[in-house]
C-alpha cells in the first residue's frame, strides 16, 4: 500500500520549527494535510509555516512550553476547532543532555530533560487521545532516539527520558489497539540537525560520539527521519503498531 495523500487530515507536529520536525511537518504539508506547528522558538515556527503556505499547504502555529498544560491544551484546541479534528499526532519535540554520566547529573538537567522528553509528550497525547477515541481512528508517532534501545548513546538524563518514551509507545499501542488508535516511535541515530550538544566535565559525550563516528559512516537527514514518520503515521503502515522503527543507518545492529 502506498502512502498516498493525506488530503485534508488534521496533523500536529511538536518541535516542527527546525529539524526532524520541520521536514515532517513539510511532508505532511506536501501530502495535503493541515499542519499545527508547536514549537517553543517563535521565529522558527512561523518561518516554518511561511514555507508551507509558499508551497499551498496549511498551517497554523502555536508558540510555548509543551510541558505546560495550559500550551498543551491550546495546542490540541487550535488544531482541533481550525482543522475539525485531530488525526494525527507526531510527538517530536526534545533536548539533549550534556552527556552527563548519573553521578554528574545535578537535578536541573535531569527534570529539565525529562520535563521536555517524556512529560510534554505524555501531556499531549493524553490531550489528544479523546478527540481521536470520538472518531474511533488516530495515529501518534513519538520521536524516540537510538539512546532508547541501548544504555551507551548518551548521557543518563536523556537515555532515561527517551527509554521512557519507548514504555509510553509501547503501553498506548497496547491500550489503545482495539480503539483504532496506532502508537509507533522511530529510534533516530545521529542527525544532522540544529540540537546541540554540551560535553561537560565528567560527561561520556566523546566516548559515545567517538563509538558512533567508528561505527556509522554518516549522519542521516532530517528528512529521511521525516519519511519514517509519515509512514508510521499513514494508513500504508495500518498493521503496525507499538513497534520502534530504528532510521540510523544501523546503529543499532552493531
Amino acid at each position: 500500500m502506498d502512502i498516498g495523500d493525506l488530503e485534508g487530515r488534521s496533523v500536529i507536529v511538536t518541535g516542527a520549527g527546525s529539524g526532524i520536525g520541520r521536514a515532517a511537518a513539510l511532508r505532511f504539508a506536501r501530502l495535503g494535510a493541515k499542519v499545527l506547528i508547536a514549537d517553543l522558538n517563535a521565529a522558527s515556527a512561523e518561518d516554518a509555516a511561511r514555507e508551507i503556505g509558499a508551497e499551498g499547504g496549511t498551517a497554523r502555529v502555536v508558540v510555548g512550553d509543551l510541558s505546560d498544560q495550559r500550551v498543551v491544551d491550546e495546542v490540541v484546541a487550535t488544531a482541533v476547532d481550525t482543522f475539525g479534528g485531530l488525526d494525527i499526532l507526531v510527538n517530536n519535540a526534545g533536548i539533549m543532555d550534556r552527556m552527563s554520566a548519573a553521578a554528574d547529573t545535578d537535578d536541573a538537567e535531569w527534570e529539565r530533560v525529562v520535563r521536555v522528553n517524556l512529560t510534554a509528550p505524555f501531556l499531549l497525547a493524553r490531550a489528544a487521545l479523546p478527540h481521536m477515541l470520538e472518531v474511533g481512528k488516530g495515529s501518534i508517532v513519538f520521536t524516540a532516539s537510538e539512546a532508547s534501545l541501548r544504555g551507551s548513546a548518551a548521557g543518563t538524563a536523556y537515555t532515561a527520558s527517551k527509554h521512557g518514551v519507548v514504555g509510553l509507545t509501547k503501553s498506548l499501542a497496547v491500550m489503545y489497539r482495539d480503539k483504532g488508535i496506532r502508537t509507533n516511535a522511530i529510534a533516530p541515530g545521529g542527525t544532522a540537525t540544529n540540537m546541540s550538544v554540551e560535553v561537560t566535565e565528567g560527561a561520556v559525550g566523546p566516548a559515545v560520539l567517538g563509538s558512533y563516528g567508528r561505527n556509522i559512516g554518516r549522519l542521516g537527514e532530517g528528512d529521511e527521519q521525516a519519511a519514517a514518520i509519515v509512514f508510521l503515521a499513514s494508513d500504508a503502515a495500518g498493521n503496525i503498531n507499538g513497534a520502534i522503527l530504528p532510521v540510523d543507518n544501523g546503529w543499532s545492529a552493531v
